[in-house]
């Protein structure tokens, strides 16, 4: 469908598993407006949350780019930590779209990848970014995201995956020890039990019970608090752990995917707890990857800090749909 065309205005949807995040572009060559946010639960589903983001902005789109966390199959996906089932062709029919796309959220966080400008991420460590191969990008938020992007014959092609479900191990004494305390989540420890927003949570009760202290019932957002105002605490160190856990997970997706362009952090967790990053701590532990380790060093590595490069990645597809190797036929709504 090389003269598929999404016609504006559009809105461009990020749907998790606790948010739904709503903004709208005018046309092609208008900056993406100010996302507009809903709770996810409020919401029976995708065409009830855009009516309400429709009465907000004023304005009913004739397009929707969206993505969701959740694996995609064809024009639908099912939310994994929500219960909204996403169908694209449905949709359209019901908000009387002329177009549409449907992404798993990491598959549209890395073709948002090269739409980055450079003030919106932090580097980590000292390696520049620079567009020479593929690049990784992955994110704890209420669920933990994966994705890739390649160059094939001039396009940017995106990988999704489901890498957060894979079973998930301890490296060295600290972890070893703790490990027999974490929260199994349907009876696994995972990357996403682990290294998603509760697994922040579960990493630190863990490393608690692991001490012989008290049972812990703190959620992320008070163990964030807890060690913020006491950084050198038992909550501080716990987001220390949780940050060198990230960074060594970061370091087997770079590694897999051989990602010479580079590995890019997001999601809503990291950013909140900046404060608590240790870059040489996390070099050593994304390099620790023998025998390929001199890979994993010349590998970049970076921390998105704008939450809505996502948005203005799925509004530059919608612009010049030509510049993405992507199944328009099977995909589009319409």
């Amino acid at each position: 469908m090389s003269d598929f065309v999404v016609p504006f205005p559009i809105f461009v949807v990020d749907v998790g598993g606790t948010n739904a995040r709503f903004a709208l572009q005018p046309a092609p060559d208008v900056p993406v407006g100010e996302a507009i946010h809903f709770k996810t639960h409020d919401y029976p589903g995708l065409a009830e949350a855009a009516e309400a983001a429709v009465a907000s902005h004023g304005q009913r789109p004739r397009s929707l780019v969206v993505c969701g966390a959740g694996p995609v199959d064809g024009r639908r996906l099912k939310l994994t930590n929500a219960p909204w089932v996403i169908d694209g062709p449905e949709a359209a029919r019901r908000l009387g779209l002329a177009q549409g796309l449907l992404f798993n959220d990491f598959e549209a966080q890395a073709l948002s990848l090269p739409t980055i400008p450079q003030g919106w991420a932090r580097q980590i460590g000292p390696v520049p970014f620079e567009p020479r191969g593929p690049q990784v990008i992955l994110g704890p938020g209420t669920g933990l995201g994966v994705g890739a992007l390649v160059n094939a014959a001039g396009r940017h092609t995106p990988l999704a995956s489901e890498a957060g479900h894979i079973d998930f191990g301890p490296v060295g004494e600290e972890e070893s020890a703790l490990w027999p305390f974490l929260e199994r989540v349907h009876g696994r420890v995972t990357t996403e039990s682990v290294l998603a927003g509760p697994g922040l949570a579960r990493v630190h009760a863990a490393r608690i019970a692991a001490l012989g202290g008290p049972k812990v019932k703190l959620d992320p957002p008070a163990v964030v608090a807890a060690a913020s105002a006491n950084p050198t605490g038992e909550e501080a160190a716990s987001l220390r752990l949780y940050w060198r856990i990230i960074a060594r997970f970061a370091g087997d997706m770079g590694v897999a995917f051989v990602a010479t362009g580079g590995v890019t952090l997001s999601g809503g967790v990291l950013p909140r707890i900046l404060d608590f990053l240790d870059e040489a701590a996390f070099r050593r532990a994304f390099e620790a990857k023998a025998p390929v380790d001199d890979k994993a060093r010349r590998m970049p590595t970076r921390l998105i800090t704008r939450n809505d490069a996502v948005l203005v990645g799925m509004a530059a597809i919608a612009a010049a749909p030509q510049l993405y190797e992507i199944d328009y036929a099977a995909r589009a709504w319409v």
